[in-house]
């Protein structure tokens, strides 16, 4: 039987949107997958390769700060680069004697650099279950953290956080089964996610809800 689980399907263009993905390195298998499973719905989504940043970070408690500096830094670099976008190449020194002749002026060079901030961000992680109460204060602060990071910016965050009971629990949510139902890679709906939310934001922004 199949499941009701998950969002009705809909298209977005992520040609022009630049997308961050952070990630903790604990359960590294099924954090792999899930990078990997965001990564390709990005780029079938139209998202250029050159538009998509990954950056890890040791567990999933650090993705709250990670996600909400990566945000600020965004928006420093395409400020940055805005104003540099436009190089000067002066070429190298020279000793020769001076001539009579008039200088060329400098040839300008574009300089390939980002000139937008990130328009949304996926925060992926993996907590399973152990025999203190650990997991469940990772679990609530991160959650909470993440939810305050994309009301206080205004950049969409996508809640890429798996939160297991059990090993089997974290491979199946990752497409890696262990049984013959190998299960669904979240990580594919949080790529689709992060496309439409970073889409729509956009447009929100402009006062456009049609």
């Amino acid at each position: 039987m199949s499941s009701i689980k998950g969002p009705s399907s809909a298209q977005f263009d992520g040609s022009s949107l630049r997308i961050a993905i952070v990630h903790a390195r604990w359960n590294k298998t099924v954090i792999d997958s899930l990078v990997a499973g965001a990564i390709n719905k990005l780029k079938a989504c139209g998202v250029k390769d050159s538009n998509i940043i990954v950056q890890s970070v040791p567990g999933s408690f650090e993705l709250p700060f990670a996600c909400s500096k990566m945000i600020a830094g965004s928006y420093v670099q395409a400020a940055t680069s805005s104003r540099d976008l436009l190089g000067l190449n002066f070429g190298g020194s020279s000793t020769s004697l001076p001539s009579n002749k008039e200088p060329s002026a400098p040839t300008p060079t574009l300089v390939d650099m980002p000139n937008a901030p990130f328009d949304a961000v996926v925060a992926i992680g993996v907590l399973i279950k152990g025999s203190t109460m650990h997991f469940e204060y990772i679990c609530d602060s991160v959650s909470h953290a993440l939810m305050r990071i994309q009301i206080d910016t205004g950049v969409p965050v996508i809640f890429g956080v798996l939160t297991a009971l059990t090993e089997d629990q974290a491979l199946e949510r990752a497409g890696l089964g262990r049984g013959a139902e190998k299960g669904h890679n979240h990580g594919e709906d949080w790529g689709l996610a992060a496309v439409e939310m970073g889409t729509q934001s956009k447009r929100w922004a402009e006062g456009k809800f049609l």
